[in-house]
């Protein structure tokens, strides 16, 4: 039986690679998929619903990803579906910034975006792991152009402010990974080598560990000591003729000062379900999505429509909303709602929810969690650099993530996302002026990267707990409210579902949005036919 499961093992391996290689990422993908090997996202198409929704109508409650989702899907199955969104564009927190767009945060001054034509930052969503393939489902079916986002590259920089005797150095990710790799290798394979071992391995054992060991940490071959290997950069590079000719080998990081600096969390970056090395983006601005979807549904959305009651019946549901630009009321009354809010706004609605559902929507917390995108007028990270898109991962108070764009390559501009902050960084940078937010942006990244001032052009910020019909960046679930609130908010209440990225497992996702949605409105499909 062993024998037979390692033949069909390597049969697998084997089979992977050609199809790679012949049919690409989606022959490999649909490959590893048939065989359950769990890299798809749990839904990858919306469900197949039988029956029509002809003469039954349904109010949806924010045109965020979820809401706009819903109509979409909808509005194919025959409902009369009408849209309710507070602001003039539909999208929710997936938001592009480009020149002429415009945000006031509750409290803040008013910002307008300034950039160059072209350049952009995704301000709310910014990345599509590969195994999303719901959010994938709607960007091949509206025929959106992706381009890779680089989402992890071990040749951008590592800097620690306080990282003990590698402090305030730009290290790259790939000496940390290949230092660490080669020294942990050395140590093992002398404790093989010594017959520390001797307990846990069988002789067979020690001798395939060992030859891994030498491969994995190249490895000198009589003392298995680690001397540093090419992967980790030359100090020379090589070149053509004599002179530099092989190039010279950079020295190793000491094993020492690895470890006291603590930069080994580096290996953090990539490692959770959602980090894919490689994830995608719309050419020209995630906003892309919603504005494909509002080319279809666009016409049964009433912008600037401030929800401020829900009332549900036995038999309907009835909402009223302030036009924010004329300060008129308006009523919708629809068979059923959907309501896509944002707990955190919902909470602030007027609604005859039990208190049993009006509980679990107020115990559900909301990250704090701030961005800026700053224009440079030179790629610096590119021409001095050469680094090419990728995170600046750095223990800066406040900054936490710098990200370099991974389009608009070897243009003469380029926009920084300088910084990614959350929790109490993020309470703490959301008090300064936006011009204060650039400043202590640019007075980090000038640390790590000396052209940082001299090439800052302007910036754009955003502090989602400060935005209005948002009130932050995503929903925080803990244990106990999944089990207590969880359950009671997915079965809404008569006529009234609620759905959004809150409502997953996929929290701060698209997917998780847009996988709730499909979902909720399976729900609403099925009491429509009973």
């Amino acid at each position: 039986m062993g024998n037979n499961n390692t033949t069909q093992s390597v049969t697998r391996r084997d089979f992977l690679y050609r199809a790679a290689a012949v049919g690409g990422t989606g022959l490999l993908l649909n490959a590893m998929n048939a065989w359950g090997m769990g890299i798809a996202s749990t839904m990858a198409g919306p469900p197949v619903l039988s029956g029509s929704g002809k003469g039954k109508s349904v109010v949806i409650l924010g045109a965020g990803l979820a809401g706009l989702t819903a109509a979409y899907e909808m509005e194919k199955l025959g409902y009369k579906v009408q849209v309710l969104e507070a602001r003039s564009f539909a999208g929710g927190r997936c938001q592009t910034a480009r020149n002429g767009f415009e945000l006031t945060e509750l409290g803040g001054d008013p910002q307008r975006c300034t950039f160059d034509k072209g350049h952009y930052i995704n301000h709310g969503p910014w990345r599509i792991p590969l195994h999303h393939q719901s959010t994938l489902h709607y960007t091949r079916q509206f025929e959106i152009p992706l381009e890779v986002m680089v989402n992890d590259n071990d040749h951008s920089f590592v800097y620690l402010e306080n990282g003990g005797p590698l402090s305030k150095q730009r290290l790259r990710p790939a000496q940390i990974k290949a230092d660490m790799r080669g020294h942990v290798a050395e140590l093992l394979a002398k404790s093989v080598q010594d017959h520390t071992l001797d307990r846990q391995l069988t002789a067979d054992d020690q001798r395939s560990l060992l030859d891994y060991l030498k491969h994995e940490g190249q490895l000198e071959a009589g003392d298995l000591s680690y001397k540093g290997r090419t992967g980790r950069g030359f100090a020379v590079n090589p070149g053509a003729g004599m002179n530099p000719g092989p190039g010279t080998l950079s020295d190793p990081l000491g094993f020492h000062d690895l470890l006291a600096s603590g930069v080994g969390k580096v290996y953090s970056a990539v490692q959770d379900f959602p980090m894919q090395n490689t994830m995608f983006q719309p050419v020209g601005g995630m906003d892309m999505i919603p504005k494909a979807f509002e080319k279809r549904v666009g016409r049964h959305i009433k912008y600037r429509a401030e929800v401020q009651s829900i009332r549900h019946g036995e038999n309907n549901v009835t909402v009223t909303y302030k036009d924010t630009a004329t300060g008129k009321a308006g009523t919708v009354t629809a068979d059923y709602c959907l309501c896509t809010l944002p707990l955190s706004t919902l909470r602030m609605v007027d609604t005859d929810f039990s208190d049993k559902l009006k509980t679990a929507i107020k115990s559900v917390a909301y990250a704090p969690v701030g961005k800026i995108g700053l224009q440079m007028k030179r790629r610096f990270w590119e021409e001095d650099d050469h680094i090419y898109g990728g995170h600046v991962l750095t223990d800066l108070k406040g900054i936490n993530t710098i990200s370099l764009p991974s389009s608009n390559w070897q243009k003469k501009k380029g926009v920084v996302l300088g910084y990614y902050n959350y929790q109490l960084n993020a309470i703490e940078v959301s008090g300064l002026t936006p011009a204060e937010r650039a400043e202590f942006a640019i007075a980090a990244g000038e640390k790590i990267f000396p052209a940082y001032r001299e090439s800052f052009e302007s910036a754009f910020s955003v502090a989602w707990h400060r935005v209005q019909y948002n009130l932050g960046g995503w929903a925080e679930w803990n244990d106990k409210n999944r089990q207590d609130a969880y359950p009671v908010l997915l079965e809404g209440e008569g006529r009234v579902l609620l759905a959004g990225e809150h409502l997953s497992y996929l929290t701060g996702w698209q997917a998780g949005a847009i996988e709730s949605a499909w979902q909720q409105m399976a729900r609403i499909h099925e009491r429509a036919m009973a």
